[in-house]
């Protein structure tokens, strides 16, 4: 594994030879130690408490990051640029956001109370859950570990996060800042592959945070099922752009494109698919092609040796791409634009395919590189049918200015979430929830969102001196039928 000191490799890493082992006994005092430091302090932390421990990892972000950037950039070849706006700055929104807001959402709720509990006071009051594990992806690797760990910071518990092996030079900058910010008994990082999961898993945990692949996401929900424990699952699959004849093909095309080749088109919300009106095939592609010009050949330069464009990140996820393209295209797919690759530097050139058959690989698994088939439709049902033939899809792109259109879209498909005339902006908004539906995810967070799925929603009915409902016990006198007989009239 490459230093930070060192050169970016023109590689990306592949899959490190060497883990961390798992260390059971490790592991194991660690979590005791969480869930005793959860207990005497952590659980008890007030609203300033946990936003001074926020503006210290805001702190050590800002400190390390020329490391993260360097460190991603090793794992993917990624430009320092995007690093920002892909991976620091989204954290610090989510940090910012949370120290803005942590006073706010830490207060009681006052609900109604029913007629029937007249004497009664209502509340909702937000406790942390607990000790709890996150489980960070390769994809996005620093954003998608430190996002949510503001989230159970703010909401008041202790974390386990498990950052991916796949990107080992990031997972080890985690590793430093976590152990520079957090003792280990309210913030550990362990190393490791799917067996340090498995084993961090095993334990009586109080929420499991886990970002990654649906296959992987019933792993981790069977794992969680036998100690009760509840989680969020942020999945992915198969999400789908529609663009109607009402759109700004131009405009339509150029956000389509940034989407797909944004992190070398690995990204759980990126466009997976395009359906489009027949007769705008070819306008879209020759758009597409102008896009990918302006992005990363306008010098002159080959998209491969522009360094804003990154790579997939090991030899697996590259075989698995390029695999899918070689067999939509013997199986009867037309390459209408890019097509190139180059497995000694893990290299897809941004690629668009038509004619796509629908048994092929690329239309059934989530791509994950920077591929987009085109399916053309003849009408909206049609379109509207093709998305819903598929699992419920973490995002869904409506491109189009007739609101009728958009209307109809909107109600008659499922998605985790939508954005109209853009794509990925949507999970950018603090106040919207960020999660999917059914395969794509179960639960949300963001914002208060995040807050609130790091955190158990009690309940709490204060009784008074005097309160109606101690006059209807038993013995059911006459007098108790005629109170009942009453309340029920109000109930109408």
């Amino acid at each position: 594994m490459p230093t930070l000191q060192e050169s970016p490799v023109k590689k990306p890493n592949s899959i490190p030879a060497t883990l961390p082992t798992v260390d059971r006994a490790e592991i194991e005092r660690v979590f005791k130690l969480q869930k005793q430091h959860f207990h005497k302090i952590m659980k008890l932390t007030t609203a300033a408490e946990r936003i001074q421990r926020l503006k210290k990892l805001k702190a050590a972000i800002f400190k390390y990051t020329p490391e993260i950037e360097k460190a991603v950039n090793a794992d993917f070849q990624k430009s320092e640029r995007e690093v920002d706006i892909t991976e620091i700055m989204p954290t610090i929104s989510e940090i910012n956001d949370a120290i803005h807001h942590i006073r706010s959402w830490m207060r009681p709720v006052s609900v109604k109370t029913p007629l029937t509990l007249l004497g009664a006071k209502s509340q909702i009051r937000y406790e942390p859950r607990g000790v709890v594990l996150i489980i960070g992806p390769w994809n996005y690797p620093f954003y998608l570990s430190f996002a949510p760990l503001a989230a159970a910071i703010a909401a008041g518990n202790t974390a386990l996060i498990k950052p991916s092996e796949f990107t080992p030079a990031t997972s080890a900058v985690i590793q430093k800042i976590v152990n520079e910010v957090f003792p280990k008994e309210e913030v550990a990082v362990f190393e490791g592959d799917y067996q340090v999961s498995g084993a961090l898993m095993e334990l009586p945990l109080d929420h499991i945070f886990f970002t990654g692949s649906t296959q992987v996401g019933k792993i981790v929900m069977t794992a969680a099922a036998k100690h009760l424990t509840s989680v969020t699952l942020e999945l992915g699959g198969k999400s789908p752009a529609i663009i109607d004849h009402s759109a700004n093909l131009k405009k339509a095309a150029k956000k389509l494109i940034w989407g797909k080749v944004l992190n070398a088109g690995q990204t759980c919300v990126a466009p997976d698919y395009l359906l489009i009106p027949n007769d705008l095939v070819k306008p879209f592609v020759d758009e597409a092609k102008a896009v990918v010009k302006e992005f990363y050949t306008k010098n002159g330069q080959s998209i491969k040796e522009n360094p804003d464009f990154c790579r997939i990140v090991n030899d697996r996820n590259f075989n698995r791409v390029s695999g899918y393209i070689h067999e939509a295209v013997e199986k009867g797919a037309k390459i209408e634009m890019g097509g190139d690759t180059d497995a000694s530097q893990n290299y897809i050139e941004p690629t668009i395919l038509s004619n796509v058959p629908e048994n092929s690989n690329i239309m059934e698994d989530e791509i994950f590189g920077p591929v987009l088939p085109l399916i053309p439709y003849t009408n909206l049902d049609e379109a509207i049918a093709k998305i819903n033939s598929k699992p419920k899809p973490l995002a869904l792109y409506i491109f189009g200015k007739k609101e009728r259109t958009i209307k109809k879209i909107l109600k008659e498909t499922s998605s985790g979430g939508v954005s109209i005339n853009d794509v990925i902006l949507h999970l950018v908004n603090p106040n919207l929830p960020f999660g999917g539906v059914n395969h794509s995810g179960h639960g949300s967070y963001h914002g208060f969102f995040g807050f609130k799925a790091f955190s158990h929603e009690r309940s709490v009915l204060r009784q008074s001196i005097f309160n109606s409902i101690s006059l209807m016990y038993p013995p059911y006198t006459n007098f108790v039928k005629r109170l009942v007989s009453l309340t029920k009239k109000f109930l109408v």
